[in-house]
């Protein structure tokens, strides 16, 4: 019996496009994920539906933009009902299986308002977006939140305290063994207590082969998410990955004076946020940014362990291996912090796609130039199963096409993405309505339109401007450009695909096969010679 196809989908967390060898970075070490890279696609102009953890992975997790799915913000509950990954792998047999990270939250009043109980099948199906939660894993637990199973892992080894995650994972120690905490970035530089082989990211690639060998003797077909933690913050890495950069290895920061002297409001308000303030400094950076490549190794050398299991037991040859992000980290750039804006370094994310079929061999180690969004990625799954994508939900598209020949003449012209600050204090800031905190990016792959509810537009220019120091948007001589993007813009928000519960062939049915007359309902028919002739072309149209 041929072997069932799988597919293994990496998520790292915060983890920028340009912070990878393959990716253009010239010090950062990363020889496993680029050899990932050489056996597949990568695609160089990739692009998330938020630049926020939340909105972006429940975009991800349904296919659809957040205006579709509704999730804006972190914490905020996935609606029961809405289709999920999982419910379209389900549908054909295949397993959706989550080891690690989500940042899903249920939606309990809907459940409560259906009478679904939480830790019932359909309950936790609803909870879990979909996945079969093998380990879920959300990666920051202060005390006082729930514990993860991870805080038993570490009392097993040894590592007793009140949180374990925090005081011996994310917490270093200072020359007198004193307690430094991991959250705060002035200990960046220090060691996590945990050695490596017990922080968080081997310990989740151990999970997740676990899952593999256990999937083996079950013999169905699986989606695997291994959504790690790192490198979002707390920015504390084990030895050596510590002590493995420098100064010395970080790329100077990019951004301008310019960017400061009267800038577009709502950027001005994210610039003066304390995580930008403090992330701006370059005692800062010099702190946080080799630990976080460090963490970036660290994921690397987990590669190299995840991809020996994978070929030891022959299943690269039918596994899909999907590596990417669910958004960067502006890590000083452009004076800010975090992510939350469209810049390069937030809202763009690495993506390596290797296709095991002998259709994608000429694509092998290539480049994709074309646009692409997160939302691809679970029409690219159902597709690669063999099931039928549904159009109708799915507003994405399978990259199946591109991972085994040229683009295709149709594809997208323009990529999007959303965001809404209703949540952050950026709100108060500048006196908006919370149903006014909504800021749209259109990208054609040299202009980037951000549309800001209440205030003019931004606008940059990364042919000439790859760096995005310079916003256009009051510019007249754009006035032509912004009117195609804002175009563009209007004509995608006016047709979501939201005929979730009725199939594009069904409505197409209704119509060509007349089936209102069929069914007996004879609205403005005249008389019966008019009955007759319509009974007639329904009769020749069947005959084709």
């Amino acid at each position: 019996m041929p072997r069932a196809k799988n597919v293994l989908w990496i998520m790292c967390d915060q983890l920028r496009y340009d912070y990878l060898g393959c990716t253009g970075h010239p010090t950062l070490k990363t020889p496993n994920i680029d050899a990932m890279a050489k056996r597949g696609v990568l695609f160089s102009k990739a692009y998330v539906q938020s630049p926020i953890c939340g909105p972006s992975r429940m975009s991800f997790y349904t296919g659809r933009y957040m205006r579709s799915h509704g999730s804006h913000w972190n914490g905020w509950p996935l609606r029961v009902g809405e289709p999920t990954l999982g419910d379209h792998l389900k549908t054909i047999g295949v397993r959706n299986v989550l080891v690690g990270k989500t940042h899903m939250a249920p939606d309990l009043e809907g459940m409560k308002a259906l009478g679904i109980p939480p830790e019932s099948m359909i309950g936790v199906h609803v909870a879990e977006c979909g996945f079969e939660p093998y380990e879920r894993d959300d990666g920051l637990h202060p005390t006082g939140r729930p514990r993860p199973k991870y805080d038993e892992y570490l009392r097993s080894q040894g590592f007793e305290a009140t949180n374990p995650w925090e005081h011996w994972a994310n917490s270093g120690a200072a020359e007198d063994g004193s307690l430094q905490n991991g959250w705060l970035l002035v200990h960046a530089d220090k060691a996590a207590r945990v050695p490596d082989e017990h922080s968080e990211t081997p310990y989740m690639t151990r999970r997740a082969m676990d899952f593999i060998g256990e999937a083996e003797t079950d013999g169905r077909p699986w989606c695997l998410h291994l959504s790690y933690i790192k490198p979002h913050w707390p920015y504390i890495a084990p030895e050596p990955y510590a002590s493995m950069y420098s100064t010395d290895d970080m790329i100077p920061a990019i951004r301008s004076e310019r960017e400061r002297q009267n800038p577009h409001p709502v950027f001005g308000a994210y610039m003066d946020m304390r995580y930008s303030r403090n992330m701006a400094r370059d005692d800062a950076r010099e702190k946080v940014i080799p630990t976080y490549m460090g963490l970036i190794t660290q994921i690397d050398d987990q590669m190299g362990v995840l991809m020996k299991f994978l070929e030891e037991r022959g299943l690269t040859e039918t596994t899909m291996i999907v590596f990417t992000s669910d958004h960067g980290d502006y890590l000083g750039d452009h004076w800010m912090g975090e992510k939350d804006l469209f810049h390069e370094q937030s809202a763009k994310i690495p993506l390596i796609i290797i296709d095991p079929s002998k259709e994608a061999d000429a694509t092998r180690g290539t480049r994709c130039d074309a646009l692409v969004e997160g939302i691809d990625l679970a029409p690219t799954f159902v597709d690669y199963f063999g099931g039928k994508v549904p159009g109708h939900i799915l507003e994405g598209r399978s990259l199946l096409p591109l991972l085994r020949g040229p683009t295709p003449g149709d594809w997208r012209k323009v990529a999007f993405s959303e965001y809404d600050y209703a949540m952050q204090d950026v709100r108060l800031k500048l006196n908006q309505p919370i149903e006014r905190c909504r800021l749209f990016m259109v990208f054609d792959g040299r202009w980037k339109y951000i549309h800001a509810s209440g205030f003019r537009p931004m606008l940059y220019d990364l042919e000439t401007d790859p760096d995005e120091f310079l916003d256009r948007g009051d510019d007249p001589e754009c006035a032509g450009v912004i009117a195609r993007l804002q175009a563009e813009l209007f004509d995608w928000a006016l047709h979501p695909n939201d005929h979730i519960t009725t199939p594009r062939e069904k409505i197409a049915n209704y119509a060509d096969s007349q089936l209102q007359v069929k069914g007996g309902i004879l609205i403005g028919v005249w008389d019966e010679a008019e009955l007759a002739s319509i009974k007639d072309g329904i009769a020749q149209r069947a005959k084709l």
